[in-house]
């Protein structure tokens, strides 16, 4: 058993390893599809993952509008990557408000015309460590999901037609694996439902979410068969995982040079305040996945959980 985690381990080294390659070859000029005026937008930018995407976007050529709560802070982090010659500007959003969704979306819409690519960042969590405590699920449920579907509800009528298709792309979690070995929901008809596209609706992801939340309050969610790790977080996570499948189908129907493609990606235990500084991975290394999909060219497959640069199962 242990020779098997050490493999796994080892196997995962080396793709990081591999990643950090990839980092380091510029896009050749045929596969660049975007330029300065492309227009992406990443929420939560201010420190970590998401400031580091929006450094590497900005870095290749585009221009990234980092939203931040803390309008103070936002200011600082884009300075840092103003000096650095970046094309990056700020505004400030805070995902659980509408008011502040709505003054983004006018600023954007007067500003720049839309939006070509949005990644959605922003996020919480209150478990560190071994912790596991349910005491704010229902902020953690309405940041990492609800938060985030609003953002993306009022965006995609800004997203600026393209005959590569806009991008959006959603970080989430192996933790929110509806299918995985370990940390999955137990009940086997629920997993069933949400795991059948025909039934998948955002309705059965609230009810879902609902049931969770009601269970927290009377704590029985202990014996509810929901996730023993970071449950709320990766209750919220197996939320966006949904969506993103449900949303992919949703907008498959769009016609040609107004496709939208949806993607989330898991960029691992990160080196962040989140998990406390004890991550094992690089934010240069978690961004690039999220960067990757952003900029692929073409049309590029929707509706699909990434890691590492390739696809896993939801």
């Amino acid at each position: 058993m242990t020779g098997g985690k050490e493999r796994s381990k080892e196997r995962r080294e080396k793709r990081l390893q591999e990643i950090s390659l990839l980092r380091t070859i510029p896009y050749s000029d045929h596969r660049r599809w975007w330029t300065s005026e492309t227009i992406a937008v990443v929420t939560g930018g201010n420190r970590g993952i998401g400031f580091e995407i929006t450094r590497q976007l900005a870095g290749h050529g585009l221009t990234v509008i980092l939203t931040s709560r803390d309008t103070e802070v936002g200011i600082e982090a884009v300075k840092v990557l103003q000096e650095a010659g970046l094309l990056v500007e700020f505004h400030q959003l805070d995902i659980v408000d509408p008011q502040s969704i709505t003054n983004f979306a006018d600023w954007i819409q007067e500003t720049h015309g839309g939006l070509d690519i949005l990644v959605n960042n922003a996020g919480v969590n209150f478990n560190v460590g071994s912790e596991n405590s349910v005491e704010h699920a229902e902020q953690v449920i309405n940041t990492n999901y609800y938060g985030t579907k609003n953002v993306i509800d009022t965006m995609i009528p800004l997203m600026k037609p393209s005959s590569s298709g806009a991008r959006i792309v959603n970080i989430s979690s192996r933790l929110g694996r509806l299918n995985g070995k370990k940390n999955r929901i137990e009940d086997d008809a629920l997993r069933e439902q949400l795991s059948n596209d025909d039934l998948l609706s955002e309705e059965l992801i609230d009810e879902t979410l609902t049931r969770f939340l009601e269970q927290t309050k009377d704590s029985s969610w202990t014996s509810g068969g929901w996730p023993q790790t970071f449950t709320d977080y990766s209750i919220s996570k197996l939320a966006i995982n949904l969506y993103t499948r449900y949303l992919a189908r949703k907008l498959a129907d769009r016609p040609e040079g107004e496709k939208i493609c949806v993607n989330c990606f898991c960029p691992g235990w990160v080196k962040t305040a989140m998990t406390g500084w004890i991550g094992n991975i690089s934010v240069e290394d978690a961004a690039d996945t999220g960067v990757w999909l952003a900029l692929l060219p073409g049309q590029p497959a929707s509706g699909k959980f990434f890691a590492e640069r390739r696809e896993i199962n939801f």
